[in-house]
């Protein structure tokens, strides 16, 4: 089968998973529903169209941003949270919630929270543009970012406040509507068309860094392009969704062996296929017995641990040493 099919194979999955994402849950709706005037109608429009088109860029979003970050530190357990930007997100968007401002403020306090980590990416790994401090930069971040976020809970004198922080912190697509998808999708976007422009210069990172930079690829602006584009996607994300974590290490694993080890070719069915495993995920958890739904981060963290220990046990850690 060629790579054409393969594509448009992935592209119809993700397209039928859309529509199931809008007609599964507690309450089923039909196709017909958007043809007679059911009064189930509004659900479509307000609360499952939405919240599907945020799904759906979240998931190609974190997706993109794997396969770009496994491919620029030559790594194949390299995560979107490697950069820490999803710990800063979560860090000024607990610290807007725990203050009681608005979903408008918490989401402008978790983009303030992302771009304050790209800045501090770019200052401190600028002297040494390589996957080594890119790496070490990210982690310090990432630690100091939940440390932070353990104190605000820890002093946080409303414990209603504090709940409402342990449940936006485990990740969900649950009441999300157009004024978040409005908030969330620019950055998105922008974020996606940087990290797709890295393509070539990922080509030439895997013979090696002399050898990248005798081909001509500048190793500071494709950091840039790097750090830009996955703070936008994830800043974002987390600012709208919480943090949902996984998905930028599991996509490109599914889908290396349909398309090939080679960073370029692998970005584009990354992005369709986080669309597709996150609009999964999140008609699954809307199906689960119970009132209420599982959250879509916590099932995700389910999905995600045990494959990352399978790819130890396989022995692809052995990069890390």
């Amino acid at each position: 089968m060629t790579r054409s099919a393969r594509l448009a194979l992935l592209t119809g999955l993700v397209a039928v998973l859309f529509s199931a994402s809008l007609l599964a849950g507690k309450m089923w709706v039909t196709p017909l529903a958007w043809l007679n005037g059911d009064p189930l109608t509004p659900i479509l429009l307000e609360l499952r169209l939405p919240r599907a088109l945020l799904g759906a860029m979240l998931g190609a979003s974190l997706g993109l941003s794997g396969a770009v970050l496994q491919g620029f530190l030559r790594n194949p357990l390299a995560d979107p949270a490697v950069l820490g930007v999803s710990s800063t997100a979560a860090l000024g968007a607990v610290a807007a919630i725990l203050l009681g401002v608005g979903s408008g403020g918490a989401f402008a306090a978790a983009m303030a929270g992302a771009a304050g980590a790209m800045v501090l990416l770019a200052v401190l790994a600028w002297r040494a543009a390589g996957p080594v401090a890119f790496v070490l930069v990210g982690t310090v971040l990432a630690s100091l970012a939940g440390a932070l976020t353990a104190f605000l809970i820890a002093v946080a004198p409303n414990p209603w406040a504090v709940a409402e922080v342990i449940d936006w912190l485990m990740g969900a697509l649950t009441d999300r509507s157009w004024p978040d998808l409005a908030r969330a999708a620019p950055a998105m976007v922008v974020g996606c068309a940087l990290l797709l422009m890295t393509g070539r210069s990922l080509d030439a990172l895997a013979l090696g860094e002399e050898a990248a930079r005798s081909l001509g690829v500048r190793m500071g602006r494709l950091q840039a392009l790097v750090i830009v584009g996955t703070g936008l996607v994830v800043g974002a994300g987390v600012a709208a969704t919480g943090v949902i974590g996984f998905v930028g290490l599991v996509v490109p694993h599914l889908l290396r062996p349909l398309f090939g080890a080679r960073p370029a070719a692998l970005l584009v069915p990354s992005a369709l296929g986080g669309a597709a495993l996150v609009l999964a995920a999140d008609s699954l958890v809307r199906l689960v017995p119970g009132a209420g739904e599982v959250r879509l981060g916590v099932a995700m963290a389910m999905l995600g641990a045990p494959f990352f220990l399978a790819l130890l046990w396989r022995g692809e850690g052995r990069t890390w040493r």
